[in-house]
């Protein structure tokens, strides 16, 4: 990942109703939500999350399908990946013991723990 994509990224998620949003679609997972159930759970007027939504789907974080009227949101956990490998590329300038807690959260996330 361009360290333009990562940061574009990171302001993106840089607000509190985008980043709820975020990790709730996260949460949910490759389904994903549509617009209004989004709206619904996080208590916030759909009009104005809408524009959240766009921003979060600008910076590649977030997909949106069509379901005939309404639209439905994931996370882009492509982009998520790419977004974690950025952050942690260079960790502990390459002494791995040093970033023992780190592996083991994300080894724990792949096996499902």
């Amino acid at each position: 990942m361009e360290q333009d994509t990562a940061i574009e990224a990171f302001a993106a998620l840089a607000q509190p109703t985008r980043l709820e949003a975020f990790r709730l679609l996260v949460r949910v997972g490759p389904k994903g939500l549509p617009a209004l159930e989004i709206s619904r759970q996080l208590g916030t007027k759909p009009s104005t999350l809408s524009g959240h939504l766009s921003i979060l789907k600008r910076a590649g974080v977030l997909a949106a399908t069509r379901h005939q009227r309404e639209i439905h949101y994931s996370a882009n956990l492509a982009s998520v990946n790419a977004l974690v490998q950025f952050l942690i590329a260079d960790c502990c300038g390459g002494q791995i013991e040093n970033c023992s807690e780190i592996v083991a959260l994300l080894e724990c996330q792949s096996a499902d723990c």
